[in-house]
């Protein structure tokens, strides 16, 4: 079995090392030399030119998907499985573990795909923090297109790569998944964050309530850091938002951000010089 795993990055090269150690044989693609150098150095076939890619049986999408003037840009996405489509492979798997918005999985197996590949969406949960307890064998939702798609995506990760798999009825569910995942979490750092000014403003030690908060069965405050950083955070919260004029809390914990990080740099500017 080929594997290709397009975007060599912090999720896929991992996912493509992983494969590789299940016994597959597997060709890694990226528009960046120093990512496919990388993933040389791992001892992965590897190239930033498409036509030396063979086809393959499984395609496996990693690409990062950002903004663009603060809107979502999927440009990336859709130009990879352009490519994919130019191999004419019409029983190949796609999965597509890119965050995505909810529609654009079924556009992209309609409009570029042509109905022709088996498509399934099994967003990634990968935390480089922890590569073995949250690496690439973690439970993952999986959702597909079509039930065909679905029986070779569930046999292809479940059985081949032994990753434990939570099935949803359909493909748009597993997109909505993932940016509600890591907007809950925003919500929750956002919380974190102005209970510490309000700590702050009430003379009360933060580090203090939100341990004790903790000690409850149902409390799990984070912590409240430098502001909420990092790619997929603050990318997925504004694709959640894109979504509707409706989404007020979410808006308003982007707001707690924004004022959290001037509250905290107005703190380090008063600092006195040593």
């Amino acid at each position: 079995m080929k594997i290709c795993v397009l975007g060599l990055g912090e999720v896929g090269l991992p996912t493509a090392m992983y494969c590789k150690r299940k016994g597959l044989q597997v060709f890694g693609y990226d528009i960046k030399q120093e990512a496919v150098e990388r993933a040389r150095k791992h001892g992965m076939k590897a190239s930033t030119d498409w036509q030396e890619i063979p086809g393959s049986d499984v395609y496996i999408v990693c690409v990062y998907a950002g903004l663009k003037n603060g809107n979502p840009d999927f440009s990336s996405i859709i130009d990879v499985c352009k490519k994919i489509n130019e191999k004419k492979l019409k029983t190949c798997l796609v999965s597509i573990e890119s965050t995505l918005m909810p529609g654009l999985c079924r556009k992209l197996y309609e409009d570029v795909f042509q109905k022709r590949v088996r498509l399934v969406h099994v967003p990634h949960r990968f935390f480089a923090g922890d590569p073995v307890k949250h690496g690439v064998k973690q439970v993952r939702v999986i959702g597909a297109i079509n039930d065909e798609s679905l029986e070779e995506g569930w046999k292809f990760y479940n059985k081949i790569l032994d990753v434990p798999l939570h099935k949803v009825s359909s493909i748009e569910i597993a997109e909505m998944v993932k940016i509600a995942e890591n907007t809950y979490r925003y919500v929750q750092i956002a919380f974190a964050e102005e209970l510490k000014i309000t700590c702050d403003k009430s003379g009360i030690d933060f580090n203090q309530v939100r341990e004790a908060c903790n000690t409850k069965w149902n409390i799990e405050i984070p912590e409240a850091r430098d502001g909420i950083g990092g790619h997929c955070l603050p990318k997925d919260t504004r694709y959640f938002a894109s979504l509707t004029n409706n989404t007020r809390l979410v808006n308003a914990a982007m707001l707690v951000d924004e004022t959290y990080r001037k509250w905290i740099n107005e703190k380090v500017d008063k600092k006195p010089n040593v």
